[in-house]
């Protein structure tokens, strides 16, 4: 080996390097699979040559509105063609993609658009007014506001804005995409909700959504030519960066406004969907669907789902309709699902269906693109794998954030020890499989959503009537996960639920406020801290 030492002349050039990013995806796509098709949305249906030339057209337009390299340009849309658009044409032109939550209230649309400093927004009529009354709120300057016009579905563009696909047809077909030098350049920004205060703005570089789109393609078995449904919003982890993946391997995103059983329904009997992710409300979804909304398919469909881990029930009634699911999990900062619950066949086949159920609960173990992924004590020891010591799950990979936009001390704290510390409490099992335990910051999980307890305890605290309050997580049926709120009124006051209720939703957005309001005194330590273990073991009997 001692030839290998000499490495005069084998140094990086053009022909052996190039910086990783999933847009070559979409451009060896364009090639490759050009007839083949590659977006569908009812009566909206392009080939991968018409994909890219709709993204390419993007790009020039953004650049003809001053969009720099560098720049964010911010989308409100739900999951249409025009927002997988933009996971291509956005970064084709330099800038960077800040997918917004749709759900989201006015004042914190504001602070991110201050925050991300929006060039441009793209927002679907039905976002329109949030996007024009979060700039009437700004304090920087204002974006440009481009309308995504839907009118197929009843949502036609105002007039007040330009609109979307009048500034593709302008655009320059030929415009020359401008691919990251070092694939450490920024690729998107997504801000995390479930955090004390403000949100933080999670920057993801080129190489991360790269190797994402190719250890799962790997963790999900797929071939070519899958049919993928996009359940998942795409404001959350770019949709867990499926939008990218798709042209790797030649697959066709199907897209859909609203979310129900009948169009999950239809579209994997339709559009023949192979694959999908979603939040455990989805599966209930499917399970609890009305005979009239279910539709005859003869193929299986796989599922990712994360979040709440599904209840057992629920997956043995989805398996036996034709579904097979694998629990994953991860965290904006990790692009989305970095973890997978490998399938022992030999081990587990045999068990019984509550048993699997319980195994298939599990996050599992580290996906391809991840190098470790384990759980730590508070001295970044090893916890000991007996399916019992609790500790903190950490991760080290190339699927791990840049970085907190604006905010060192943030980042630093994150990555203390080398490590990504993710603040979810796990256990280990001895196989090294691992299992949430609890949410360090009391995160509450409901249909695919990040509440903080935190945030909605300070809403309701601000009540004249309310002495204190604590907000834990109730399991729900539907939501996996709702906020219960337990409130000490002051001394005098009466209590009324609804109204509780009425008053959290002036502030937070409607899935933030507790669905259940309980007026007790609080149980608390001897130094008056709230103890919050009690609060959970009663919600779960209510």
């Amino acid at each position: 080996m001692g030839w290998m030492n000499d490495e005069s002349g084998l140094d990086k050039c053009a022909a052996n390097y190039v910086p990783l990013t999933p847009l070559s995806h979409l451009r060896r796509a364009a090639h490759v699979f050009a007839g083949r098709p590659a977006v569908i949305y009812g009566d909206h249906r392009v080939t991968y040559a018409q994909y890219y030339d709709r993204c390419t057209r993007l790009a020039s337009a953004l650049v003809s509105m001053g969009v720099t390299p560098g720049d964010v340009v911010a989308t409100l849309i739900p999951n249409l063609p025009a927002q997988a658009e933009a996971h291509f044409g956005v970064p084709a032109c330099g800038a960077v993609l800040n997918t917004i939550n749709t759900r989201l209230d006015v004042d914190t649309v504001a602070y991110i658009f201050d925050h991300g400093e929006a060039k441009v927004v793209l927002a679907d009529p039905q976002f329109m007014p949030l996007a024009e009354a979060a700039v009437a709120q700004m304090v920087g300057n204002a974006p440009i506001l481009i309308e995504v016009a839907d009118a197929a579905n009843g949502w036609p563009a105002s007039g007040r804005h330009p609109v979307y696909e009048d500034i593709l047809t302008l655009a320059d077909p030929n415009f020359a995409w401008i691919m990251p030098e070092d694939e450490w350049e920024s690729l998107a920004l997504n801000y995390t909700s479930g955090t004390t205060g403000r949100p933080k703005g999670v920057v993801y570089h080129h190489r991360g959504a790269y190797m994402m789109t190719m250890g799962t393609v790997i963790s999900w078995r797929m071939v070519l030519h899958p049919v993928f449904m996009a359940i998942v919003p795409l404001f959350h982890c770019n949709g867990w960066n499926h939008t990218w993946m798709m042209p790797l391997i030649g697959g066709t995103l199907v897209c859909c406004r609203d979310i129900s059983a009948d169009a999950i329904y239809a579209a994997i009997a339709d559009e023949g969907v192979t694959h999908f992710g979603g939040a455990p409300i989805v599966l209930n979804m499917i399970v609890n669907a009305d005979e009239a909304e279910r539709r005859e398919f003869h193929h299986q469909v796989e599922v990712f789902t994360a979040g709440a881990p599904p209840a057992p029930a629920t997956l043995g009634k989805i398996e036996a309709l034709g579904f097979n699911v694998t629990q994953v999990y991860g965290l904006t900062e990790t692009y989305g699902h970095v973890t997978e619950c490998v399938w022992k066949s030999e081990e587990w086949d045999a068990l019984e269906q509550s048993d699997k159920a319980a195994i298939k609960a599990r996050q599992g173990v580290a996906m391809p693109m991840m190098e470790h992924i384990t759980v730590v004590d508070e001295a970044m020891g090893q916890v000991r794998m007996d399916s019992t010591h609790q500790g903190e799950i950490v991760m080290r990979g190339n699927s791990v954030m840049k970085g907190y936009l604006k905010n060192p001390d943030a980042t630093a704290k994150a990555f203390q020890g080398g490590y990504f510390h993710s603040e979810d409490l796990a256990i280990q099992h001895p196989d090294g499989y691992i299992q949430i335990a609890d949410r360090a910051k009391d995160i509450i999980i409901s249909g695919g959503e990040n509440i903080s307890s935190v945030e909605v305890e300070a809403v309701l605290m601000a009540h004249p009537d309310v002495s204190l309050a604590a907000v834990v997580a109730k399991p729900d049926d539907k939501w996996g996960e709702v906020p219960c709120a337990f409130v000490e009124l002051k001394e005098g006051c009466t209590g009324d639920a609804a109204q509780m209720i009425a008053f959290a939703r002036e502030t937070l957005a409607g899935f933030k406020a507790p669905k259940l309001v309980i007026f007790q005194e609080l149980p608390k330590t001897s130094t008056g801290k709230i103890q919050k273990f009690e609060l959970r073991n009663h919600a779960r009997t209510l």
